[in-house]
């Protein structure tokens, strides 16, 4: 924002922003008599105060003091620049707020966020509608920001847009993803092998197959544990299976590698996990079991590491919560331990890759947060990566997939992961 508000007129600038807030409180709460606004020393109070004027020329009582009638607050007490603890005066303030009971319109961003990482370290305000100006910022879109920022409204205010460190992940990355050709047959339509299953989790291995399959792959193989095999042979149709001890000859037609569904987390699978990344050199996508105790090494090939928080917590030895509370930091120190890409799964799914920057997805929605669904955004990154696709591109482009068919499945309310399956390719069509 520094850079794209640079040369431009600072009062012009400030004179739209306030109308946007002023613009907002009047169509979400058109009822509102009284409104209030908490401002600071900076910009973002000079935005408030002007949101405040318009407001009172549009016949609404209006106060900068904390009026505890007020039927609506606007807090413009810190702006994009913030980061770090509120100081105990503001903590306090936010607090009194908080408490008030009135609607909160946020300029910019809730005071207490921080608007480049979604950290919120000390209190923070939590708004029902957050007006922000030219862009999202990221603190908007990552958590834990995310989640006090409520409905996000973009206000234009006159500056051109650029290209920034983190982007969001749009519709347009499925343009990106290969389709099949004329000439294609089922191996170089992309073959993925998903290694997996134990007695008890055959589910999680069949999931990532139908979900490659579904994500346009062409041949799927299974190598799963041999007591698994009869239930995976009754759940799987189109796809090969085959007994672990037979994956490398199961590899070598594969064009990817899913790795980790239901495999188990004993000495032998975490032998087998390393072997397999250490030796293939096709893309592989990590997930679930065979993250466990996994070590950095020198791959031969591009690998993309899916955990949770609570996964990717074990894998830098700090607890989830910090994961939760740190999001942008803990992908970056993922990158940079593993040196491949990393895809921090939540309703702000992160991708990171060494040398770039982080991608964002936020088209998931609270009914992905079911088991099972995990293992098809694997398949479904495995069947891009076995279509030659970026890691990077791959990793993002699977996360907004599986996001965009938990949408168009018919159920919201007791969705399951076999839903998101059925709706990957009109996700993809």
């Amino acid at each position: 924002m520094r850079a794209a508000e640079a040369g431009h007129d600072v009062d012009e600038m400030m004179e739209r922003a306030g109308r946007a807030v002023a613009d907002a409180v009047l169509a979400h709460y058109p009822d509102a008599r009284k409104i209030c606004a908490v401002c600071g020393k900076g910009a973002n109070g000079g935005d408030g105060r002007i949101a405040l004027r318009l407001l009172d020329q549009a016949g609404r009582e209006t106060s900068d003091e904390l009026d505890p009638e007020a039927d609506v607050l606007i807090d413009a007490l810190f702006g994009t620049g913030f980061s770090g603890e509120p100081r105990a005066e503001a903590a306090e303030l936010i607090g009194r707020i908080n408490a008030h009971g009135g609607r909160v319109v946020a300029v910019d961003i809730p005071s207490g966020v921080d608007a480049s990482t979604g950290e919120v370290p000390g209190a923070a305000v939590r708004a029902d509608v957050t007006v922000t100006m030219h862009g999202p910022k990221v603190g908007l879109v990552v958590g834990p920001g995310r989640y006090l920022a409520g409905e996000v409204m973009v206000g234009d205010i006159g500056v051109e847009h650029d290209e920034t460190s983190a982007r969001l992940v749009t519709e347009e990355i499925l343009r990106l993803v290969p389709r099949r050709r004329e000439h294609d047959t089922k191996y170089t339509a992309g073959s993925v092998l998903v290694v997996g299953g134990s007695p008890g989790m055959t589910g999680a291995v069949c999931l990532a197959a139908e979900a490659a399959f579904r994500a346009d792959a062409g041949y799927v193989t299974v190598a799963t544990d041999r007591d698994a095999m009869p239930v995976v042979e009754a759940r799987l149709l189109e796809a090969v299976k085959r007994p672990l001890d037979e994956v490398d000859e199961a590899a070598e037609r594969a064009s990817a590698l899913a790795v980790g569904p239901g495999l188990g987390r004993g000495d032998d699978a975490r032998k087998l996990v390393a072997r397999l990344l250490r030796r293939l050199e096709v893309p592989a996508v990590v997930d679930a079991d065979a993250l466990f105790e996994l070590q950095p090494d020198d791959w031969p090939a591009p690998r993309v590491l899916t955990p949770h928080a609570g996964e990717l917590g074990r894998l830098l030895d700090e607890p989830s919560d910090w994961v939760d509370a740190h999001r942008l930091e803990a992908l970056r120190r993922a990158v940079e331990t593993f040196r491949c890409v990393v895809l921090l799964k939540g309703p702000d799914t992160l991708v990171g890759a060494p040398g770039e920057g982080v991608l964002v997805s936020t088209e998931g929605i609270p009914a992905l947060a079911t088991a099972g669904t995990g293992d098809v955004l694997t398949g479904t990154i495995g069947a891009f990566l076995s279509k030659g696709m970026d890691a990077r591109l791959a990793a993002a482009a699977g996360a907004f997939a599986c996001g965009r068919a938990a949408r168009l499945a018919p159920h919201r309310v007791g969705l399951v992961a076999s839903d998101v399956v059925a709706a990957l390719p009109a996700a993809l069509a």
